[in-house]
């Protein structure tokens, strides 16, 4: 799962691709990057690190995987979405917190996809939220027991999408309409399958750790296989220490 990494300065890296600079800005490399909305739905992109082997995280966090490239890639792609989407399981895990000003414009809203409501209302991301912004956004289905979003109601807005599970399609409309342009999900990999299988994701981020981590760790994304694989083409590739920065957009997408 990608969640919040250690910050840093941004780092020395050099890009490999398309074309080749010894020295790049991460930062700016990424966030210029243009992402047209499509008409009934905000961009999707989605950002996550893995090690070499594939896997997720080291000790159940990802903290441990990537480095000081991918952790200015982190909090820089944090400043250009409207809304920063996440499972249940990730906000959990990595201990959300509300997500920061993006210089003179709101912080973005922080969505969590969750089936059965299980989030304590206590966590930072609920507590610690700043009054004079609009609320987090829990995002359920209606088979969610009416116990946990009456306690969720207290701390956030709920958008029922769907009947059992999350309709991820019917959600980022509903987000759309609160006039979302840009989504970063940030996962976890069930999330990130769900996102595949519906054919949501336009461009995918992914960070890869020169490491071997073995174990049991999830995949980046998991989920109903597809039977025709999206095809992504590589927009941009930069590497610091080994780790490579890989930038791709769902075939076809690539903005004019």
């Amino acid at each position: 799962m990608s969640g919040p990494r250690s910050s840093c300065d941004a780092a020395r890296v050099r890009q490999l691709l398309p074309e080749p600079d010894a020295e790049t800005d991460p930062t700016a490399a990424y966030v210029g990057a243009p992402r047209p909305a499509p008409p009934d739905r905000p961009w999707v992109l989605v950002n996550m690190v893995t090690s070499a082997d594939g896997a997720t995280a080291v000790d159940g966090r990802a903290s441990g995987l990537g480095g000081p490239a991918d952790a200015a890639l982190f909090h820089a792609l944090r400043t250009v979405p409207d809304v920063i989407l996440a499972g249940a399981g990730t906000v959990r895990a990595e201990n959300y917190g509300p997500a920061k000003p993006r210089g003179d414009l709101p912080p973005p809203r922080i969505a969590v996809v969750t089936a059965s409501g299980n989030l304590d209302p206590s966590l930072r991301l609920f507590t610690e939220a700043d009054p004079e912004q609009p609320p987090p956004i829990v995002i359920t289905a209606d088979a969610c027991p009416n116990e946990a979003l009456t306690r969720l109601e207290d701390v956030a807005e709920v958008i029922r999408a769907g009947e059992v599970v999350a309709d991820l399609a019917i959600a980022l409309r509903a987000l759309r309409a609160r006039g979302a342009e840009i989504v970063l999900c940030e996962g976890g990999p069930t999330l990130n399958g769900q996102l595949i299988a519906s054919d949501l994701v336009d461009e995918w981020c992914l960070t890869l750790a020169p490491l071997l981590v073995g174990g049991i760790s999830s995949r980046a994304a998991v989920g109903d296989a597809m039977d025709i694989p999206h095809r992504l083409d590589l927009d941009r590739l930069l590497e610091e220490d080994d780790v490579l920065l890989a930038r791709y957009l769902r075939a076809g997408r690539a903005p004019s």
